[in-house]
């Protein structure tokens, strides 16, 4: 087999940024104070606790948000979430990985409100190149405002996993392969919100946020990541700690097959690759690879 130079360039570009990212890992707790900034809400986020807790909040005049000080090439990020309880229709907390500009590439977490009784939707989606239509919807076999339950997302060059509660119930392999985008190249900040969306958020729109019971709260703590820090000039990853790597190169072992398999077919309430309808001249690519 013999490779032109610029297939010699591209592999040792991407052999080099292994290497680089694999040798310079940030493994930390977060603290709020230190780690993220409100980006507005106007005192409706508030950090608590030394920096160990952030709230945030929405009432009819606005909601809140804030977002990671540092960006992200790769990494596993955790984060405790307690839910807006009760009557949550027409709120969304998003918690969510993203760059900037119109071929932004994101990956997020939605939680879509409900009346109360009723089970929230998460919602997730992928973004690469500022395309997305890649989401997947869940109920979950807990009630999310009782308690703190830890989302996760574990990205690296091969894949994204989106974990409950250490159990993984969505993977969305890398497909460049067959020409599928995978967000790989662009560092993303996290960021989170607490707003209105009841245009559409509980049953297409159709149920209305009922501000009698506002200011409606969802609180967030023990953040925690490994991953890879982007510096500010954006040419390397800068880090303190190389502890665990093992999340640069993982997927889904035959534990993880088995529970995924399990919240899929248990939990999931919507997925865009069994929706023909929306797809009339076929299927993405990566869904009938998968």
């Amino acid at each position: 087999m013999s490779f032109n130079t610029s297939s010699r360039a591209t592999i040792f570009m991407f052999s080099f940024l292994v290497l680089v990212i694999s040798s310079l890992i940030a493994s930390c707790a977060g603290n709020f104070y230190q780690d993220f900034d409100v980006t507005f809400g106007d005192g409706r986020a508030k950090i608590l606790d030394n920096g160990n807790l952030l709230t945030l909040s929405l009432d009819k005049a606005s909601g809140s948000g804030f977002k990671s000080r540092n960006e992200y090439l790769f990494g596993k990020i955790d984060m405790q979430l307690k839910l807006v309880p009760g009557n949550s229709a027409g709120t969304v907390t998003a918690y969510y990985l993203t760059s900037l500009g119109s071929t932004h590439d994101e990956i997020d977490f939605e939680f879509l409100g409900n009346l109360s009784g009723d089970p929230y939707i998460l919602h997730t989606n992928v973004f690469a190149q500022g395309k997305g239509n890649k989401e997947q919807q869940f109920h979950l076999w807990f009630d999310p405002t009782k308690d703190f339950h830890t989302y996760s997302i574990l990205w690296n060059p091969q894949s994204i996993i989106f974990s409950v509660d250490d159990t993984p119930i969505r993977y969305f392999k890398n497909s460049e392969s067959i020409g599928v985008p995978f967000p790989n190249n662009q560092p993303m900040r996290i960021y989170s919100s607490l707003w209105n969306a009841d245009d559409w958020a509980t049953r297409g729109g159709l149920v209305k946020t009922d501000w009698s019971q506002a200011p409606f709260t969802a609180s967030y703590r023990n953040f925690t990541t490994q991953a890879c820090i982007w510096s500010s000039g954006g040419s390397s990853c800068t880090s303190t700690n190389s502890s665990d790597n093992a999340w640069l190169t993982q997927g889904l072992d035959t534990t993880s097959q088995e529970r995924i398999s399990w919240a899929q077919k248990n939990y999931m309430i919507y997925n865009y690759c069994t929706d023909t309808k929306r797809f009339p001249q076929g299927l993405p690519p990566e869904c009938l690879l998968n």
